[in-house]
């Protein structure tokens, strides 16, 4: 059955030359062809993982945001200003002017609280990411 949003994260592993499934990512990747229409195009973001893991994060997080923006009729500005709110990446100063984090700041942890805001809210639009 075809998926008109179609986004899956795997993380692979070099064994022996080649590039591998880590284990458990196999299953996620054969759902993700399932999903496919005969034709259909597919754009991948590779990454060699550091330490912090952030960026393969913050891929995810900009890609996301830019569709439940589209979807919901926001800005891609008001859509990723909401994702931060709801992650708890927003505060208020002394003076009471709203303040928020970077995402290219944030640590791993508070890149996967914005990833949990994201699904959230993909699910009370009926988008499921």
């Amino acid at each position: 059955m075809a998926q008109k949003d179609n986004i899956v994260t795997i993380q692979l592993i070099k064994k022996n030359g080649k590039l591998v499934h880590k284990p458990g990512m196999d299953s996620m990747y054969k759902l993700f062809v399932e999903g496919l229409e005969d034709g259909q195009e597919v754009e991948a973001f590779f990454e060699a993982e550091k330490d912090d893991g952030t960026n393969p994060q913050l891929a995810k997080i900009h890609v996301t945001i830019r569709k439940l923006a589209v979807e919901t009729g926001y800005s891609f500005a008001e859509m990723k200003l909401l994702v931060k709110r709801q992650s708890g990446l927003c505060w208020n100063d002394k003076d009471g002017r709203e303040n928020c984090k970077s995402f290219g700041v944030c640590s791993k942890e508070e890149l996967g609280l914005a990833i949990e805001a994201i699904n959230e809210i993909g699910e009370t639009v009926g988008i499921s990411f």
